[in-house]
């Protein structure tokens, strides 16, 4: 059996194991945070967010949170 066969059917098994348990597959399609189209889309929304009051309350926030978790201070 080939390395690309015994792959197939690990991951069918798998499927199979998945199944029985009353799971299905689903298949999600994200953006790619690699494109250079997604990381200057990225950086133009951030620098628009920059200084704007209710951004800085929701990071204050976060922060605040954040130092009630131990190990996120």
């Amino acid at each position: 059996m080939s390395e690309i066969d015994d792959q197939t059917a690990k991951v069918s098994r798998s499927r199979e194991r998945m199944r029985a348990k009353g799971f299905r597959p689903v298949q999600f399609w994200v953006p790619d945070t690699r494109a250079p189209a997604f990381i200057a889309d990225l950086q133009r929304q951030c620098a628009a967010l920059r200084g704007d009051p209710p951004e800085l309350d929701v990071l204050k926030f976060s922060d605040d949170a954040a130092g009630q978790v131990g190990g996120w201070a």
